[in-house]
């Protein structure tokens, strides 16, 4: 495992350094201008936008002890460090490290690392359908004539409420008929291969054992709230560090609509997130994201885009290494051991 991931980042930091030096030849960087528009920033709304970073990750923490409460009553607040040290193993590690928050959740509670597996694909379920239902929601919402592209974000709007509701449906279907579901998957894809209709037989089998975290109307409910009322918070963030740069006009004036767009497009470039190089390029994209979208400056545009990368991703990265460190806990260590357990389950 180590060695194709070792591949994969060398690549990526060759492809990272030839258009550096592509971009160093081809197009005018100002760094002075960058380090003004990082100087003239607003940081009282970056200092809010970091609070709002925070708040989310209490909520988070609320929301994984609710969904654990049918097979292991804790207090609401208990699995704040659970939730800070995780992200903090993604933010340093990458990706690898995200069962890093069930694992350490299971060895709070005495619990099964598989039953944490299945809130954590709950969990990562309402986050998706969370984010697509504020961007489609926003999106369709928004007076034409207010978005860039306005036809195709539009469009792009209706298709991803269109997928909500789809997988809202398809999970209903898991929920009520997992076992019939599994077992259809696994003989007619088992007709081509047989060892890939077990696995998806065995993956819907565990989103149906994840979804039994939500009995009722009111386990729904109040996912849906805690879900919701995070994102807002996550999506206040984003709002308030584009609108820290006050020295871009076009920053300063950023709307709702434009910033969840943004939204979205940081978090595709997120999904892969290698250690310290995917810092980088997740900041190119971003920043080619608000200068291809609403003609901001390469320099306004880099400023802000690490800055929403700083405040949003590694703010918490402080907190966690000393949570960590109070709880002698090696994030490494528990990455590893993670990638082994997820491996058995």
């Amino acid at each position: 495992m180590k060695k194709p991931r070792l591949i994969v980042g060398l690549v990526v930091l060759v492809v990272l350094v030839g258009l550096v030096v592509w971009s160093w030849h081809r197009i005018h960087f100002d760094f002075p201008e960058f380090r003004a528009q990082v100087a003239m920033a607003d940081w009282r709304k970056i200092a809010i936008a970091l609070g709002c970073i925070y708040a989310a990750y209490i909520i988070r923490s609320i929301r994984w002890a609710l969904l654990l409460r049918h097979n292991r009553k804790v207090p609401v607040l208990s699995l704040v460090g659970t939730q800070v040290m995780g992200f903090t193993a993604v933010a340093l590690i990458g990706r690898v490290a995200d069962l890093v928050r069930p694992y350490l959740v299971a060895k709070k509670t005495g619990t099964e690392v598989s039953s944490q597996i299945a809130v954590y694909i709950v969990e990562r379920l309402s986050d998706a359908g969370t984010m697509a239902l504020i961007f489609s929601a926003t999106i369709v919402l928004t007076p034409p004539g207010f978005m860039p592209h306005a036809e195709v974000v539009k469009k792009a709007g209706y298709w991803g409420l269109a997928g909500t509701v789809g997988g809202a449906l398809f999970l209903a279907a898991i929920r009520l008929s997992g076992e019939t579901l599994a077992a259809a998957f696994e003989r007619t894809i088992g007709v081509v291969s047989k060892k890939l209709g077990n696995a998806v037989g065995h993956k819907i089998r565990t989103f149906q054992t994840g979804l039994d975290t939500i009995r009722s109307f009111a386990d729904f409910a109040v996912l849906a709230v805690l879900s919701l009322g995070m994102w807002a918070l996550i999506t206040a963030s984003y709002l308030y560090t584009t609108q820290a740069f006050v020295h871009s006009p076009e920053l300063a004036a950023m709307t709702l609509g434009k910033c969840v767009l943004l939204m979205v497009v940081s978090g595709g470039a997120s999904i892969v997130q290698l250690p310290v190089i995917g810092w980088f390029s997740q900041i190119g994209l971003v920043a080619a994201a608000i200068t291809g979208f609403f003609g901001v400056s390469p320099e306004a545009s880099t400023a802000c885009a690490a800055m929403l990368l700083l405040v949003t991703f590694l703010g918490i990265v402080p907190v966690g290494l000393i949570w960590a460190q109070v709880e002698n806990v090696s994030l490494r260590k528990v990455t590893a051991e993670s990638e082994v357990v997820e491996g058995g389950v």
